[in-house]
């Protein structure tokens, strides 16, 4: 089938073309006549599938000409890489449309984002967080949206953006059409469009939990942080075919660790993406990354999630994903339109049960390789490595005694102590008001 068999409008036929897109994938071809009729639509697609096209081909199709200021498509994706990439792919098939096309995100001059949303918009690709800022001081009105879709909703669901996503449906109105696009249809996912959408039509087109057939994957047993680092120098200094790695690293800390390290070797050519960088260094990082400027790229998941970097050769895991899902997101980095990719994961003995549960869902064993003879161990480990010292309670003797003697460490005076005296004294509750001696005693003076 080719993409004019899908009763493409030709503006979008002559875009294809100079992309060199002839077939339609899978995801797309059953994809486009459900969203071309208005329905609600789940569609879960293994990544690499060319799910961005697949919404957007039958949204641009049904997209009619208007000069009102509102937005009417609404694009919603966790991240302002993501945000990039799709701003990118839609500029890219509206060549030879009249199409206004807005991309907003955190960390951006949200002035700028505002000229450009009372400039007009046709179509809107934003991060949850920005887009409430914007609309909610009246900035963005969203009450013309006829379609909202949400890119890659099971990371929206699992990074807790639901509470932003219910506040976002809450700016829309009632009558729209909603489009959801995953590569997981996850338990979360399932309770969530069915409580806010209508009945949706669920187009899934590759088993859920599956991997890319094209993927290799490969697994190495590394006792500790220091002895991965030394593996991955290892297998990048001997093995060629890493060409444009991809090593993905759970945590911050130790993606900047790791990154320090291998910088010693491999400076100039690598680069370090996450969360906490500038946005102008994740950008440039990506973009170095992707033309091949840089051949390897330490990341933390916030690349792992629908980002398309042509032609990743290998994707490490530095560490293994507790979350098969993650570990899915991230090998689908290579493998990609057809490609082979290989997946090398780094596994320590508390990761082994982690991978044991990826192999569960796949249903396909991880084949474990030989550790390399030449390669040294290390005694460097990461702090979740580290044995947990167990300090001792200081407090725990001083909280005793306090619990002996009572709140106070010092005994009271003899002048403030209160005692009963006897004779007349009023009662409350059947209990005696304890009086003051040094009260009782100017009372004496007053009255003789």
């Amino acid at each position: 089938m080719n993409f004019s068999d899908l009763n493409i409008s030709n503006p979008l036929i002559k875009a294809l073309e100079d992309l060199d897109y002839i077939h339609p994938t899978p995801v797309q071809i059953q994809a486009y006549p459900v969203i071309m009729s208005g329905r609600d639509v789940v569609a879960i697609a293994q990544t690499g599938t060319g799910k961005t096209f697949a919404y957007l081909l039958p949204t641009l199709r049904q997209l009619k000409y208007s000069e009102q200021r509102n937005p009417r498509v609404l694009i919603v994706v966790p991240t302002r890489e993501l945000v990039l990439q799709v701003y990118g792919e839609v500029k890219r098939l509206t060549k030879y449309m009249s199409v206004r096309i807005g991309a907003m995100y955190g960390g951006a001059n949200i002035n700028k984002q505002k000229e450009m949303a009372f400039a007009g918009l046709d179509i809107l690709v934003s991060t949850p967080g920005r887009l409430i800022d914007l609309a909610s001081i009246g900035a963005l009105k969203l009450t013309n949206i006829q379609k909202l879709i949400v890119d890659e909703i099971d990371e929206m669901l699992e990074q807790e953006f639901r509470a932003q996503l219910t506040s976002i449906i809450d700016y829309l109105p009632s009558r729209r059409q909603n489009i959801l696009f995953s590569a997981t249809l996850t338990e979360e996912v399932e309770k969530y469009f069915s409580q806010f959408f209508n009945n949706p039509i669920k187009v899934e087109v590759a088993a859920h939990g599956t991997p890319l057939e094209k993927i290799k994957q490969l697994g190495y047993y590394a006792p500790n942080f220091g002895t991965k680092a030394n593996l991955l120098t290892h297998l990048l200094n001997t093995d060629e075919t890493l060409s444009k790695v991809l090593v993905f690293v759970s945590k911050i800390k130790n993606a900047d660790k790791l990154y320090e390290m291998m910088h010693q070797n491999f400076a100039g050519a690598i680069g370090l993406l996450h969360s906490r960088k500038p946005q102008t260094q994740r950008f440039e990082a990506l973009r170095k990354f992707a033309e091949n400027e840089t051949r390897i790229l330490v990341a933390t998941d916030v690349a792992a999630r629908g980002l398309d970097v042509a032609d990743v050769t290998h994707v490490v895991n530095f560490d293994t994903p507790n979350n098969p899902n993650d570990y899915l997101h991230r090998i689908g980095r290579t493998g990609r339109v057809g490609k082979d990719g290989i997946a090398i994961t780094l596994i320590n003995p508390t990761e082994e049960e982690y991978m044991f549960e990826i192999e569960k869902v796949m249903r396909k064993d991880v084949e474990i390789l030989d550790f390399p003879e030449e390669v040294a161990f290390s005694k460097i480990m990461s702090d979740d490595e580290k044995p947990k010292v167990k300090e001792k309670n200081y407090l725990k003797q001083v909280n005793k005694e306090t619990e002996e003697r009572g709140a106070s460490f010092h005994e009271k005076k003899a002048k403030n102590l209160k005692v009963n005296l006897g004779g007349k004294y009023k009662k409350t509750g059947g209990k005696s008001r304890s009086i003051n001696r040094n009260v009782l005693r100017n009372r004496a003076k007053r009255r003789g």
